[in-house]
């Protein structure tokens, strides 16, 4: 049977914090990244359960000719209504959790003292935190997540701003955070402290072997 002694981190931290910088740096260093927001996209894809339940609730006007959803669409209507942002999490949450975990056990069959990176924006919101073993939040003064958040998705700042107070504020976050990390430090400051928490992780796991147990 196989021991499984992995190390999972979870990864988050407000919008246009920097975690996606944190999490390819982390993957420089041989860590495996698993990508909620790409989980997020597959288990929308047409004729999937999530998509179904999306068309049901929110109507064919988030979707394209071609039956893709239409995610800027969607975006503009959870986040102006709190109650249907809670629907649309309520049916994309437990598909990602599955595919999550079907990705993790398929990582540890190749190492099964891998260090995984769960990438997760809302990590927190979701319950998610609770499988990791540490949880590393990614923060970032409030006018840099603005201008990231822009330049990258091409909003205005007061659609940014909508979005960025649709997550869970910083300061909640913070508390279930072991590692805090300043997604405005610079590229090579960063790297040292991800190489740094890198080793921790990667001597974490190896100390979870059956192996070491019998030294």
């Amino acid at each position: 049977m196989l021991s499984l002694t992995m190390v999972i981190v979870g990864l988050t931290g407000g919008l246009g914090a920097g975690k996606t910088t944190i999490a390819g740096l982390f993957q420089d260093c041989g860590a495996a990244i698993i990508d909620a927001d790409q989980l997020a996209r597959e288990v929308v894809k047409p004729g999937r359960p999530a998509w179904k339940d999306i068309r049901k609730q929110f109507g064919s006007s988030v979707f394209f000719a071609d039956k893709t959803l239409h995610r800027q669409a969607l975006a503009q209507v959870v986040f102006q209504n709190p109650s249907k942002l809670a629907m649309l999490q309520k049916i994309i949450h437990p598909r990602v959790a599955r595919q999550q975990a079907m990705l993790v056990k398929t990582i540890c069959l190749s190492d099964p003292q891998s260090v995984i990176i769960y990438d997760a924006a809302l990590l927190i919101e979701a319950g998610a935190h609770s499988r990791m073993d540490h949880v590393i939040v990614v923060k970032a003064d409030r006018a840099t997540q603005i201008s990231r958040v822009c330049r990258r998705d091409g909003l205005t700042k007061s659609a940014a701003l909508q979005r960025i107070r649709n997550q869970m504020p910083l300061r909640q976050k913070l508390l279930y955070a072991d590692t805090i990390l300043d997604g405005t430090c610079p590229r090579p400051q960063l790297r040292l402290v991800v190489k740094s928490l890198y080793r921790n992780y990667q001597n974490e796991a190896h100390q979870r072997s059956p192996k070491s147990s019998l030294t």
